[in-house]
């Protein structure tokens, strides 16, 4: 990733200048008043510094580093971490340079530990040489990818980060600069929440699609929700899980609490009478079945049942998974939906798991958006837009709750 610094008369002109020289895949990233020193700098124009950032895609992705286990980091460098996060985004620069005191002498407290426990080592292996001592910035880099892989961060993706880092990397460059870098490179890979969007032409379908448990069907009943009593949309509810009686009651149940029509789609005949029955509706949210990747037969429904709407209408479908699901399993998940469609991602569960390095991970491997997590069973309050400022705080090791 790129980071540079452009000055103008004005924030447009310091961008314009940024994208001449970069590109326009530019994202601005800070933007502050240059102030003239002395008594002429009351005489003279005011300038604006833009800081942009720009992502540069990998050459190459290298292997994996065979390395020592480096010895959990203290939970006080965590808070550290967190908090000098916390206060970049504030841009209290006093502050940040008190934390980082901090956070240096807690870096500093483990990582003497870590030399004591290498003293007691055999004769044998001391007598190999000594060993040159570590920049304090690769040290620092040691510290934040162990942290991104207790996070469940796929060691393929905390590679390419670090590698990333490893090209830029200065000796003795302020730690937080790299940190700063980390976090904006992690925000970047990213990108914005995609939420559901209002459609040009009515009524528009909302297919939700995944495996069964994931707390699918509580999902929709959250969105319906938010969709018809904080937004004062028309909404229709579609289940074409026939396979579930259960599910299927559930969301008709759902249906009636909000006073929305609930409809049991069987056929595509019955898919497109019932799009015709509420083509007035703002909205016509899907439930479909959770299948096996084995199940040819239910596969192919559910490929007819969304290629079978009218091109005149648009349509948006999200793949609804559970963070407690392992990576494997994801991918496997995944690949099986893709073969079908392209989607939007939906986390769920979000608050039975301690780790979030699966949202990085999945976003990554399938370049599906990121829309919505949900975090509990009440509706519809345990749902929220996903926020990657706030998961990569959680997946550098800040805490979730802040």
């Amino acid at each position: 990733m790129i980071i540079k610094k452009f000055q103008g008369k004005t924030e447009h002109d310091a961008v314009e200048t940024a994208k001449k020289e970069l590109g326009n895949g530019v994202v601005v990233m800070n933007v502050k008043e240059l102030k003239k020193k002395g008594f002429l700098a009351l005489f003279k124009r005011k300038m604006v510094e833009v800081t942009v950032a720009l992502e540069e895609e990998p050459d190459r992705v290298l292997p994996a580093k065979k390395e020592a286990p480096i010895k959990a980091p203290n939970p006080q460098i965590y808070e550290a971490l967190e908090s000098i996060i916390r206060e970049k985004d504030e841009g209290t620069d006093k502050a940040i340079e008190e934390k980082l005191e901090s956070l240096q002498s807690l870096l500093e407290k483990q990582l003497q530990m870590t030399e004591t426990e290498k003293d007691k080592e055999t004769e044998d292996e001391a007598q190999e040489g000594a060993k040159e001592p570590e920049d304090s910035n690769v040290r620092f880099l040691k510290l934040l990818y162990q942290t991104m892989l207790e996070n469940e961060i796929s060691e393929k993706y905390a590679n390419q980060i670090i590698d990333e880092l490893d090209q830029m990397l200065k000796p003795n460059m302020p730690i937080d600069y790299i940190l700063s870098n980390v976090y904006q490179k992690m925000i970047l890979k990213f990108g914005q929440s995609s939420v559901i969007t209002p459609g040009t032409r009515k009524p528009k379908l909302i297919y939700f699609i995944g495996p069964t448990g994931v707390g699918k069907t509580t999902t929709i009943a959250k969105l319906a929700s938010r969709y018809t009593v904080d937004k004062k949309m028309k909404v229709a509810l579609f289940t074409t899980d026939t396979y579930r009686i259960a599910a299927a009651e559930q969301l008709r149940t759902y249906a009636n609490i909000l006073e929305v029509p609930f409809r049991v789609i069987y056929t595509v005949d019955d898919m497109r009478e019932g799009i015709e029955e509420f083509r007035k509706f703002d909205y016509i949210f899907v439930d479909t079945t959770g299948h096996s990747h084995q199940n040819e037969e239910q596969q192919n429904a559910m490929k007819e049942i969304i290629h079978a709407v009218d091109e005149s209408l648009e349509k948006e479908i999200y793949l609804v998974v559970s963070a407690t699901t392992k990576y494997k399993d994801l991918v496997n998940i995944a690949d099986n939906y893709s073969s079908i469609t392209d989607y939007k991602l939906i986390f769920t569960k979000l608050d039975e798991t301690t780790s979030l390095g699966n949202l990085f991970n999945l976003r990554l491997y399938t370049g599906a958006q990121l829309a919505y997590i949900t975090c509990g069973q009440n509706v519809p309050d345990d749902m929220e837009e996903f926020n990657p400022q706030k998961t990569v705080k959680t997946l550098l090791g800040g805490n979730r709750s802040s």
